[in-house]
């Protein structure tokens, strides 16, 4: 794979690199701020990771400019070859300012308008990934079918694997999926995603401009992309009142919530072990007591 300074000339940067410097927040890529005398960059760097690893998000952050509604870097490079050697996906580096009110209110104005982005079904057209995981995805005309079967099944089965099932909780999580459609609606509306909205996922860049980042993109429900804001916090009663003035949330919110809260969960306890073990049992027990 080319080196660093050969992916600058690549893409019209051949001027010398005067800094580089680590940068904290993640936990699966090497980042970096590099600054050339030409440009100043984010670099994500990874090894031995498949072919789509960085295209992934190379599309996902494209997909999202294409709906001019909320701001991505813009992305100037990606790897797409599986092999032994260091992967580079190369962005626009963002200064990154204390959140405000007013980039708040941007953020939820934007993701409103970003939700009215539609699909042709639900799903996605190419794998992705959650974390380190890899995701497998195709597109299927209906939502509960794609939860449960392209969201929910595989995280039970890795998390079969790595022997974090115990026996009430894959009991409860079995008789979830196989009621899914009682608590789910089968077509809430087809919406383009960010599929991985925590809070570090969002930055407050210049001029109070919010900057979506790391997506896992994929169309569906767009109460999936709202269920994760709530789960880890990281968003404000500014962003949420923001978002429902554009967006109004339905009334059945609250009781959906969990379920797709419940997806992140597993991808948790699968990455992190058992501390999450727990949550997963509540939003379990809570749907399983409401179908008995």
């Amino acid at each position: 794979m080319p080196t660093l300074e050969k992916i600058l000339q690549h893409i019209g940067d051949p001027s010398q690199i005067l800094h580089k410097r680590s940068v904290s927040g993640g936990d699966i890529n090497d980042a970096f701020h590099v600054e050339t005398e030409q440009e100043n960059y984010f670099i994500k760097r990874n090894s031995n990771v498949p072919s789509h690893f960085f295209q992934a998000e190379a599309r996902g952050l494209q997909l999202i400019r294409d709906t001019e509604t909320v701001h991505v870097p813009e992305v100037y490079y990606y790897d797409t070859e599986s092999g032994t050697g260091d992967a580079y996906l190369v962005l626009e580096h963002i200064k990154k300012e204390a959140p405000t009110p007013r980039s708040e209110q941007r953020l939820g104005e934007g993701l409103a308008r970003m939700h009215q982005a539609t699909g042709q079904g639900y799903g996605f057209d190419q794998p992705t990934f959650v974390g380190e995981l890899d995701q497998k995805n195709s597109m299927v005309s209906s939502w509960v079918e794609y939860y449960r079967d392209q969201r929910l099944l595989p995280q039970f089965q890795l998390a079969e694997e790595k022997g974090r099932l115990p026996a009430n909780r894959k009991q409860g999580l079995r008789q979830l999926m196989d009621n899914l459609d009682a608590f789910l609606p089968n077509d809430p509306g087809s919406s383009l995603l960010h599929g991985d909205l925590w809070g570090g996922n969002w930055v407050s860049g210049p001029g109070e401009t919010p900057y979506l980042i790391d997506p896992s993109v994929l169309y569906g429900d767009r109460l999936m992309d709202i269920a994760f804001t709530e789960l880890f916090g990281g968003y404000s009663r500014t962003f949420y009142e923001s978002y429902q003035r554009k967006a109004p949330l339905p009334d059945y919110y609250e009781e959906v919530k969990p379920l797709y809260q419940l997806f992140y969960l597993l991808v948790h306890l699968n990455l992190f072990g058992e501390a999450y073990g727990s949550s997963v049992d509540r939003i379990v027990r809570h749907y399983t007591d409401v179908k008995g």
